[in-house]
């Protein structure tokens, strides 16, 4: 590496205190997955309020295949982001330009084909998901135009993992506050036609957030081009612009497993609704309200086992094992602080809450505040689970984790749901919450003592 790109660089996240550090860090990263959830929230409402629930239907459905699609590039993401990670802490800063030129390429690639298959085959998709005749029209229109902006939800989710994985939560976060105030914003304007704006139905909501997309984007690559971001592709870089086998090798090898965790949850949420429709209407809206809550209950979890990631591969990579160490127990206390501190709100104000989305005067709200009382606690588990896990992921030992997820939510929740549910009662639904998390908290941690995750590799070594 040039004696000049050693200077520009400095990794931010192998030196100086780790909770501090470690707590600045994750903040953007909950922030943003806060507003990406008020994003859909807020426009859900829009949508409900000018087209009815045949809108919300459509929508609902499209949503199902944007979750699908971002879930399957979450992994090579993540596997950009380990791999940027590590190099820069082993202050390789030309390897990690190599990353992000393939990646690039790999991205872009990827997201147009998934648009021209979504452009041609959305009538298809939509019946293989059993949509509904009366809402199947709308559904096309909406989720033709969200395919169309494939290439620029990828792109953006691209730069964020490469940003993040340099060290800066900041800049992505603001940028996707930009992104949801011009949806939200946008978003009556051309379902109703306001102003000089034209009315466009349930097509003006996908066109809201195509052009937030797009202009966040651009935005996003025009502010880090000004600013000479240092692992910006310039014109002396442009041979990195190339398919780079060893690093597409390593996206697809370490990218998949994590990839496919993120399916095996949602594998398991969807059998969960089908053994809960079991027990009648007032169940599932309470399950449907209690899963929203945990939701936002996850997102500390969530968002500090994003942050370590990134710490812990900069460190891996700078080889300072000992700070890896500090970094996982200081994010599982972090966890357990932030995350105990809504569940305590929680629980003070569980049928105020629960209040807030179901009718208080029915049974379903007695159903969501008791789903709250058995359920919401075990998500502190949960986080000392993901924080384990991320930093192993960090190191390059991606199957494990996935293992650990496979074992807890299918082999031990799901049973237990289903097999005991009809014969001991629907508490067992809920108890098999706590029960599965323990199981991989346990499993996560024996294997971060006494596995061997140190000696994975994200990369093969050069000889």
């Amino acid at each position: 590496m040039s004696g000049t790109a050693a200077q520009k660089v400095r990794p931010s996240l192998t030196e100086g205190p780790i909770a501090k550090t470690l707590f600045l860090f994750s903040l953007p990263i909950l922030f943003g997955n806060v507003l990406q959830t008020l994003n859909g929230s807020i426009n859900a409402i829009w949508i409900g309020k000018y087209l009815g629930e045949g809108g919300l239907a459509a929508t609902s459905n499209a949503n199902l295949i944007m979750f699908f699609l971002i879930s399957a590039i979450f992994g090579f993401a993540m596997a950009a982001v380990i791999m940027i990670g590590q190099n820069l802490g082993a202050k390789k800063v030309d390897e990690a330009k190599k990353v992000v030129g393939t990646s690039a390429v790999f991205f872009f690639t990827l997201s147009l084909i998934v648009a021209l298959v979504g452009l041609l085959f959305s009538s298809t998709i939509l019946d293989w998901m059993n949509t509904p005749a009366d809402v199947k029209d709308l559904a096309v229109t909406y989720t033709r135009i969200i395919f169309a902006g494939v290439p620029f939800m990828f792109g953006f989710n691209l730069i964020m993992a490469i940003l993040r994985g340099s060290g800066d939560a900041k800049t992505p976060f603001y940028f996707l506050l930009l992104s949801a105030i011009l949806d939200v914003i946008l978003n009556p304007l051309l379902i109703e036609g306001m102003g000089p704006f034209p009315k466009m139905g349930i097509a003006g909501s996908a066109v809201a957030t195509f052009i937030a997309q797009l202009i966040s984007f651009v935005m996003l690559l025009l502010y880090l081009y000004q600013k000479k971001y240092f692992l910006r592709i310039t014109k002396t870089d442009t041979h990195l612009l190339r398919l780079n086998l060893s690093i597409i090798r390593a996206l697809f090898q370490k990218g998949l497993p994590m990839g496919l965790n993120m399916v095996v949850v949602s594998l398991s949420n969807l059998i969960l609704i089908h053994l809960v429709n079991s027990f009648g209407s007032e169940s599932t809206a309470a399950f449907g309200v209690a899963t929203q809550i945990s939701s936002y209950v996850q997102m500390p979890a969530m968002a500090i086992g994003g942050a370590v990631t990134s710490m812990a591969a900069q460190n891996i990579g700078a080889g300072k094992w000992d700070r890896v160490t500090r970094i996982t127990w200081s994010g599982v206390g972090m966890n357990i602080i932030m995350t105990g501190i809504i569940v305590v709100f929680l629980h003070l104000f569980n049928r105020q809450v629960v209040g807030l989305f179901l009718p208080t005067d029915g049974k379903a709200i007695d159903i969501g505040v008791h789903i709250n009382n058995i359920t919401l606690w075990s998500f502190v588990i949960f986080g000392i689970f993901n924080v384990v896990a991320g930093v192993v992921r960090s190191a390059g030992a991606v199957i494990f984790p996935l293992i650990v997820s496979f074992i807890a939510l299918l082999i031990v929740r799901i049973p237990l749901a289903t097999v005991l549910a009809h014969s001991y009662g629907f508490d067992v639904i809920w108890w098999s919450f706590p029960i599965s998390f323990t199981v991989a908290v346990i499993l996560n941690v024996l294997y971060y003592q006494f596995g061997n995750w140190r000696k994975a590799r994200m990369m093969p070594s050069k000889a």
